[in-house]
């Protein structure tokens, strides 16, 4: 059994350098502080998100640059914004939904809001101490008043991650995840 320290993974955009540039001009993408996924970080620079019946103000954007636009929700903040969009994977934008993300240099209507699965992330080296493969299922046990025994939970192997798993801000508060907290692993 792995034990993962716990995240909880606000709503958050990933951008393209264009969709960057009609959203903020010819500003720099800055980073205001790092993530713990190695070479991530939050932007100075904030957006908005739209839906049919209402939006975020100062959401993240997370860089650097990706190759596509991602805007990554909660099953409530879809439902405050009066979206539905689909749990899925990081990047499977498929059957994601339209949102508006606003700027102070313009707006753009992107099919790309989703729910993002729960997920480990795991460097090659703790994958082979562990024995997990990439777009494996495990469950995660998270101990505590509120504890839980999550399923389908998502492996996700590459030599940029650090072990840490992400839950979403409805999955966290439903746990009672706290910062600090850990979660056993298993297969």
């Amino acid at each position: 059994m792995a034990t993962v320290p716990i995240e909880i993974s606000a709503r958050h955009i990933h951008i393209t350098e264009a969709d960057w540039s009609a959203l903020f001009g010819d500003a720099k993408i800055v980073s205001d502080h790092a993530i713990s996924q190695p070479g991530q970080f939050v932007a100075t620079r904030r957006a908005t998100l739209r839906g049919l019946k209402g939006e975020y103000a100062k959401v993240g954007v997370v860089g650097p640059f990706r190759p596509y636009t991602q805007v990554e929700l909660a099953a409530s903040e879809a439902r405050h914004l009066g979206i539905a969009p689909p749990v899925t994977d990081s990047g499977k934008l498929d059957k994601a939904v339209a949102i508006t993300i606003v700027g102070p240099k313009g707006e753009l209507v992107r099919d790309a809001a989703i729910i993002q699965k729960r997920h480990l992330h795991c460097h090659p080296d703790d994958a082979k101490k562990h024995g997990f493969k990439d777009g494996q299922l495990v469950s995660a046990v998270i101990s505590g008043l509120r504890g839980a025994r999550l399923d389908n939970v998502t492996i996700r192997v590459n030599k940029d991650y650090s072990f840490r798993l992400h839950l979403d801000i409805d999955e966290g508060n439903a746990c009672g995840v706290t910062p600090g907290m850990t979660a056993e692993v298993v297969t």
